[in-house]
């Protein structure tokens, strides 16, 4: 079973002035596009870097999370301090995890060029910040498709399995029609 560390980085919904969205948003595509059976442990917390590395930590070192998954708090305002809290606590960066997500995102807004986004590793676990937008979530996960579904740009997912392979986590599987993970023929397990 694959661990997932599902954190939302927002003042306003850590205070209750509005309901999160993105925890509920990466639970459903998660649900939808994950064979491999999974368990979640979720936080919504202020934009506080102390904070926000301190989570990250604990949902690495405590609860041995393969995957984090975190959403908001990457764009150039002075509160937002997600990427810079993820790289804080980073053993090492991976650097085509935040050029695809913003590849995907210049599909759909100009602005993407803002982003901050960043992929990193701590021990064996794969961080990734998101976009805050429940939409823009599902994009950066499964990528862009044309109207027949065909993929224009993959979603960063289709790269997770494999990376999580490398960093000897659990074998993880996903729905093809809505992302379909790529592995080289010498990692792909066999049924038999």
């Amino acid at each position: 079973m694959i661990k997932i560390g599902l954190v939302s980085v927002s003042d306003r919904a850590s205070q209750g002035i509005y309901a999160d969205e993105g925890i509920p948003a990466l639970l459903s595509w998660l649900k939808t596009a994950l064979i491999t059976p999974f368990e979640t442990e979720t936080r919504v917390i202020p934009d506080e870097q102390p904070l926000i590395e301190s989570t990250l930590c604990d949902l690495v070192d405590n609860f041995r999370c393969h995957l984090i998954l975190t959403t908001g708090g990457t764009g150039p305002a002075l509160r937002d301090v997600t990427p810079d809290a993820t790289l804080a606590i980073a053993d090492r960066i991976m650097p085509g995890f935040g050029e695809q997500m913003r590849q995907i995102s210049l599909h759909f807004v100009p602005t993407a060029i803002l982003s901050r986004q960043v992929g990193v590793i701590r021990k064996k676990c794969l961080i990734l910040n998101l976009p805050g937008r429940p939409k823009s979530i599902q994009e950066t996960l499964q990528g862009v498709k044309d109207s027949d579904g065909n993929s224009l740009v993959d979603g960063i997912f289709a790269s997770v399995p494999y990376c999580i392979d490398l960093l000897e986590g659990p074998y993880i599987e996903t729905h093809e029609h809505i992302v379909k993970s790529f592995r080289p023929k010498s990692g792909i397990k066999s049924d038999n």
